[in-house]
């Protein structure tokens, strides 16, 4: 009998798992709910907290006049459509690896170890709908090159 209720208090305990909420998300700036993202290489999947930016305004402030982003943290900003882009470093104090993300979720390219306040335009050198902005280095770290794919719903992961 004592078999039976174990595996009952283990199924209840099972399902109220199930149901618990997962961990909460980080907020951005602004208090909305950052977006979980993942940049698979070689070495595995490398998981991020990102901000979005998927209008204009976001996409023109970027991380201007930001401290130095954390290891796990970017932003990522979205576009209607892939086409060639160009960033530059206007106002952001903080050296970051820029990477161009075409529509199927394939690194096009990176502009690594950028350089802070620069106005020199970063191409991404072929079709991008998204780009990924990290700490300076950390593509380095993990190992992404260009095809490497990044895992995101924008990108249809």
């Amino acid at each position: 009998m004592s078999g039976l209720r174990n595996l009952i208090l283990a199924g209840v305990m099972l399902a109220l798992t199930a149901c618990a909420p997962g961990p909460k998300a980080p907020e951005d700036s602004a208090g909305r709910p950052m977006e979980a993202l993942t940049v698979v290489t070689a070495s595995g999947p490398h998981a991020f907290w990102v901000e979005i930016a998927d209008d204009e305004p976001e996409r023109q402030r970027g991380l201007m006049y930001r401290p130095p982003l954390e290891d796990d943290r970017g932003m990522l900003f979205q576009f209607d459509v892939a086409e060639e882009q160009g960033f530059w470093m206007r106002n952001t104090p903080s050296s970051l690896d820029i990477v161009y993300i075409g529509a199927d979720g394939k690194i096009v390219s990176i502009a690594g170890h950028t350089t802070p306040f620069s106005e020199a335009t970063l191409p991404s050198n072929g079709p991008a709908k998204g780009v990924l902005e990290v700490r300076a280095g950390r593509m380095d770290e993990i190992g992404a090159k260009p095809g490497d794919t990044v895992r995101h719903p924008f990108f249809g992961h």
